[in-house]
């Protein structure tokens, strides 16, 4: 299974409100039961984070992890969402993200991000966008709700 992850699942690794259900989807991956699907925007944004998090991916297998790149092509997805009114121009990173991940066809986007991401509205508002514009509807879920597939 193919799993783009976004900063909040990096760091929940390392908070206690939403470490288990992290380090269990971490551990899929150290058995290769999980692809992780990063992208260069999720690069940048954990260069402000602190050290452990940032290296956080440097503890796993180079071939569970496939690189993304935030191509033009997303970047107009993402400029979509945001004129649809799924979420406000403030939100523009997630958007990206969230592009990234329908262009690539993951299997499901992991995020931990209820207010822009995991949120029945938001995904709704996503998914119209995305079949408006022929591509695929994306599964949208928090690392809990995965490992209970």
């Amino acid at each position: 299974m193919r799993i783009y992850v976004d900063t909040s699942v990096i760091g929940g690794f390392y908070d206690k409100e939403f470490d288990e259900a992290t380090k269990a989807l971490f551990k899929k991956v150290e058995k290769g039961e999980f692809i992780l699907v990063v992208s260069e925007l999720l690069d940048a944004e954990l260069l402000r984070a602190p050290l452990l998090v940032r290296n956080h991916l440097d503890m796993y297998p180079k071939m569970q992890i496939q690189r993304v790149e935030l191509t033009e092509e997303a970047k107009i997805l993402a400029d979509h969402y945001i004129s649809e009114k799924v979420v406000g121009a403030t939100s523009k990173a997630d958007c990206q993200h969230i592009a990234m991940a329908t262009i690539n066809k993951v299997d499901v986007l992991v995020s931990w991000n209820f207010k822009h991401i995991v949120n029945l509205k938001r995904i709704r508002g996503y998914n119209s966008v995305n079949l408006k514009l022929n591509y695929t509807m994306l599964e949208i879920r928090t690392p809990k709700e995965i490992l209970e597939i």
